[in-house]
């Protein structure tokens, strides 16, 4: 239970990263919100990373470049889940705002992440 709540905790951070940063790309530069949306998720994934590895899961004993590799190949899975969502919403609901795509989409990726990262990649 408490790796759920740790992991939670860590979703929090990305989705504030990851909504952060999609809003001031969006409201800063001229790019739109699918190549914001990439940023976004980047930064989102590198700051949860840090989170779990040093709070939510026990380390893997793997080098970090390989732990960095496996959490980078399900993070990157679940990012392909959640921007593929979020764009289909925004493909198929032109009137939806970035930021409510970004909440659905993230929710569905969320559940993929928690199992990927606890069984593959901190799992000893």
């Amino acid at each position: 239970m408490k790796k759920l709540i740790r992991f939670a905790i860590a979703g929090g951070i990305g989705f504030l990263v990851d909504a952060g940063v999609l809003s001031a790309v969006l409201d800063l530069t001229p790019l739109g919100p699918f190549v914001a949306r990439l940023i976004a998720i980047a930064l989102a994934m590198a700051s949860t990373w840090v989170f779990n590895r040093n709070f939510t899961f026990d380390r893997s004993g793997r080098s970090l470049a390989v732990e960095g590799f496996r959490y980078g190949s399900v993070g990157v899975t679940a990012a392909l889940v959640n921007y593929g969502l979020y764009s289909a919403l925004l493909l198929s609901l032109p009137g939806l705002q970035p930021l409510a795509a970004m909440v659905v989409a993230s929710i569905a990726a969320m559940v993929f992440s928690f199992f990927g990262y606890s069984r593959f990649v901190f799992r000893a």
